[in-house]
């Protein structure tokens, strides 16, 4: 389907090697407008949402703190008044912070990620769905991740906020469902992002190796994930695997 006169935002979307990125773009070829969002990298926000322009659809950069609910009304009234109410959500803000055991976990480490990889989820959706309700039309897609189905060790508090999205997702998918909203998960497992990177090398060589592909995804391809959630009007409720057989059982 064409996504023609429809307005999507997608949070975490400014980093230039970013999935959100990607699927910012993926969307506006689709035919959306889209609000880019950025928090510390608000440069890389207005390039994606110069991007988009240039493809003849309408964007705006939005600065939004994902983590604070104050901030995300704040930031969801400047895109309505701008450029009307948002259809198309997609939750791609996220930041594995950390990777440490339990025992070094602080308490204020795990707050600040569940924060960021699970409740900015709900609150961008409780600022979405009353207008996704009056239009009876919404598309909310949330980048869980393989930590989030398998676990991880030293990623207790990120393993746990992304499950916690498919969970999110289903109960949305329920309530939605009358008002034509669907709600699914894309689920990542490792990409050539730009937080990957940071990642040891012995690291991203080991989970290639252990990925049925043989790879890393492109930030494009996942993108293509979430844009056939999007597209797709009978899918809700469900999570689609981009794990490239990450987690199948391959020695």
């Amino acid at each position: 389907m064409g996504l023609g006169g429809k307005l999507a935002l997608v949070t975490g979307s400014s980093r230039p090697h970013g999935i959100g990125r990607a699927t910012a773009l993926a969307l506006a070829r689709a035919g959306a407008d889209v609000v880019v969002t950025g928090l510390h990298n608000m440069d890389g926000a207005l390039s994606v949402a110069q991007e988009i322009a240039s493809l003849g659809r309408r964007s705006m950069a939005l600065k939004l703190d994902a983590t604070d609910y104050e901030d995300v009304k704040r930031g969801f009234a400047a895109v309505k008044a701008e450029l009307g109410p948002v259809d198309i959500l997609v939750n791609n803000a996220a930041l594995m912070n950390h990777n440490v055991t339990i025992a070094k976990t602080t308490i204020e480490e795990w707050d600040y990620e569940v924060r960021l990889c699970l409740n900015s989820a709900f609150y961008c959706v409780k600022e979405a769905w009353a207008d996704m309700c009056a239009g009876k039309w919404g598309r909310i897609v949330s980048l869980t991740s393989v930590a989030g189905v398998l676990g991880g060790y030293g990623q207790t508090s990120y393993g746990a906020a992304k499950a916690g999205l498919i969970g999110l997702a289903k109960s949305i998918a329920l309530e939605g469902a009358r008002f034509n909203i669907t709600a699914n998960c894309v689920i990542v497992g490792i990409s050539q992002t730009d937080a990957a990177a940071k990642l040891p090398e012995a690291v991203l060589d080991k989970v290639g190796k252990r990925t049925a592909i043989g790879r890393a995804a492109k930030p494009e391809e996942i993108a293509d994930g979430v844009l056939f959630a999007v597209s797709n009007a009978y899918m809700t409720g469900a999570v689609v695997n981009m794990l490239g057989g990450l987690d199948l059982f391959v020695f």
